[in-house]
């Protein structure tokens, strides 16, 4: 599968805001308004598209890709970039995970290997994380919004030696 970036239309803000995810991912399920439209268009989303144009995911950087409770718990106070990024619900669960976030992880970085990675996940979400330690994050944190525990995971910057 040949991926690439695009900036992410109104077209697509739509088709990703009607996703729905089986449980225990519904949690992921978004509804679609005016604001929510807003929201994606108006901050660091950019999409995923296949060698047919066909959408895959998304992915935004910066502090559209926090969970605003993580700030009360000092869960972004160092300098990370932080990462957020979805998948198109029937592609979920295929093993095509790892080829997707990697070529995100290369993009981000593209700009600037100097600063390290971070993501926030729901604890419950086993499956991402798994996904997201074999491509080298460790979970670094925990706090809660009320109702969900999140997990904050970083991919530090890998140095090597001659």
């Amino acid at each position: 599968m040949q991926l690439s970036i695009q900036k992410i239309s109104k077209n697509d803000a739509i088709q990703i805001l009607n996703w729905k995810y089986n449980a225990p991912y519904d949690f992921y399920n978004n509804e679609e308004s005016e604001e929510s439209i807003e929201e994606l268009l108006g901050n660091s989303y950019s999409v995923v598209v296949d060698e047919r144009n066909q959408l895959i995911g998304f992915f935004c950087i910066g502090n559209s890709a926090q969970v605003p409770a993580g700030t009360h718990y000092g869960a972004y106070s160092e300098k990370y970039i932080d990462i957020g990024l979805g998948m198109r619900p029937e592609l979920t669960g295929q093993g095509l995970g790892s080829s997707f976030f990697s070529f995100i992880i290369n993009h981000v970085q593209a700009a600037d290997k100097s600063v390290p990675l971070r993501l926030t996940v729901a604890k419950f979400n086993e499956r991402a994380i798994r996904l997201y330690e074999k491509l080298g994050f460790k979970k670094k944190m925990e706090f809660s919004n009320g109702s969900t525990v999140f997990l904050t995971m970083v991919k530090d910057v890998e140095i090597y030696n001659a």
